[in-house]
């Protein structure tokens, strides 16, 4: 793998427990976790490159059911 992204989750209250479960179970994504503050859930993501994280992002994780909104944030290193 050699692109690597921290993803920011906003979800519908109520359904960040579920989407996180769900979550995990995409290929690509490393970890994933409830937090308390702006966001509700926050992924590791990792791909053979940006593009990869790119089609991640927009084919399975903005459609996970109760998703809102996200911010992806590609690691520079």
């Amino acid at each position: 793998m050699c692109a690597k992204a921290y993803i920011l989750i906003q979800t519908e209250a109520g359904k960040s427990a579920a989407a996180v479960g769900a979550l995990r179970t995409q290929p690509g994504v490393i970890a994933a976790d409830l937090v308390i503050g702006p966001y509700d859930v926050i992924i590791v993501a990792e791909g053979e490159d940006t593009n990869a994280i790119a089609r991640l992002v927009l084919n399975e994780v903005q459609r996970t059911p109760g998703v809102t909104r996200t911010l992806t944030c590609i690691v520079a290193d």
